[in-house]
């Protein structure tokens, strides 16, 4: 069943801007950290950013960092991702999704440190981000 739903996504050209959100009704989200996560077609699921319960602390991949800005407001149970300067690169589904931290790990023998889909439980369906040179 879908635990968060995302919206937003769409077709926008290279150079713009989009702004996801997150919701969901079964979960509060002031009880969780929340992350956003995207996935192109061949390639692994990337943990692109992550915000903790209270919005204190956020981390953002190096893909996205300068580009991208997570958020949440807890009253309206809703997390946002603020998705500008956008590249073709950036074109894949978008996932929201929850956990009991923002936790980076190393995975798959490699030494860096990244948001891990394993350590998030609950996750939306996604939205499809498409970006046009």
């Amino acid at each position: 069943q879908v635990q968060v739903v995302e919206s937003g996504g769409g077709l926008v050209q290279a150079g713009g801007s989009l702004r996801l959100s997150c919701t969901s009704s079964a979960l509060r989200f002031d009880d969780y950290a929340m992350g956003w996560f995207r996935q192109a077609p061949g390639k692994e699921r990337e943990g692109i950013s992550c915000i903790s319960w209270a919005g204190d602390s956020t981390y953002y991949a190096d893909s996205v960092k300068g580009r991208f800005t997570i958020s949440r407001d807890n009253a309206k149970n809703t997390l946002y991702l603020q998705m500008n300067s956008l590249k073709p690169e950036d074109t894949a589904m978008y996932y929201c999704a929850a956990a009991q931290r923002c936790t980076l790990r190393s995975s798959g023998g490699l030494y860096r440190r990244s948001l891990q889909s394993a350590d998030f439980p609950f996750w939306g369906q996604g939205t499809q981000v498409t970006v046009s040179s």
